[in-house]
């Protein structure tokens, strides 16, 4: 584990002057603790060839967003969605929701991310908080079919949207936080939750992206 942790420190840094893994117990979920950037990174300016690295490679897995953190408290909060259940975590980033779904009584939890430092990210953090899960790169070689699909924070780009078509079509359950699409109607979907939370570390976000909406699918029902 302290060599992930210690390679994850040094891909941070190559990014951000200062940057390094510190172990975090969240402020709204303090059931779990996450290998994440450290509160005090510097917020100097980053050079252009930094600035344009970021852009290309960005650290989504250094941050506990608004989202990731109100799903997790959800799911911990409501373990009758999980318990005894099949778990896919997609675009897991630091594995927090997956995590809590491990911590809540899932059958097996897997978590997938398309980036491989979220992935050995999340390993790390699923190590820290003792919890068993299965970590892939890509969502659509999870061995087994997921009964429900956890999805924090993954519709930040409006050309994601369609992936909430997919995610119904290979789970008959679907739950989704999202603080970013301001008129989500979409059909199966329905919201089922509101909650106030905020990215950690601090990004200095608009408040609005934190306040997050709990959506949820289920089309075994149809």
């Amino acid at each position: 584990m302290k060599m992930i942790e210690e390679n994850l420190t040094k891909i941070i840094s190559d990014f951000i002057p200062g940057g390094l893994v510190e172990t975090t117990i969240l402020p709204q979920c303090d059931e779990i603790s996450l290998c994440l950037l450290n509160p005090d990174y510097s917020k100097c300016e980053l050079s252009v060839e930094q600035g344009l690295r970021l852009m290309k490679e960005p650290l989504f897995w250094v941050f506990c967003w608004a989202s990731g953190q109100a799903m997790a408290r959800y799911i911990i909060d409501n373990p009758r969605l999980i318990e005894g259940k099949r778990v896919l975590d997609f675009g897991c980033g630091s594995g927090v929701a997956a995590i809590a779904a491990a911590k809540t009584g899932a059958a097996k939890v897997w978590a997938s991310d398309i980036d491989p430092c979220a992935v050995h990210a999340t390993a790390l953090n699923c190590q820290l908080n003792s919890v068993s899960v299965e970590v892939i790169e890509d969502w659509e070689t999870c061995p087994e079919a997921p009964d429900i699909i956890l999805a924090s924070d993954v519709l930040y780009d409006e050309k994601n949207l369609p992936l909430l078509d997919q995610f119904i079509a290979c789970a008959p359950e679907v739950l989704v936080a999202d603080s970013r699409v301001k008129n989500f109607n979409v059909p199966f979907y329905r919201k089922i939750a509101e909650l106030d939370s905020f990215t950690i570390p601090d990004l200095g976000e608009p408040a609005e992206f934190g306040h997050v909406n709990i959506y949820y699918a289920d089309c075994s029902l149809t």
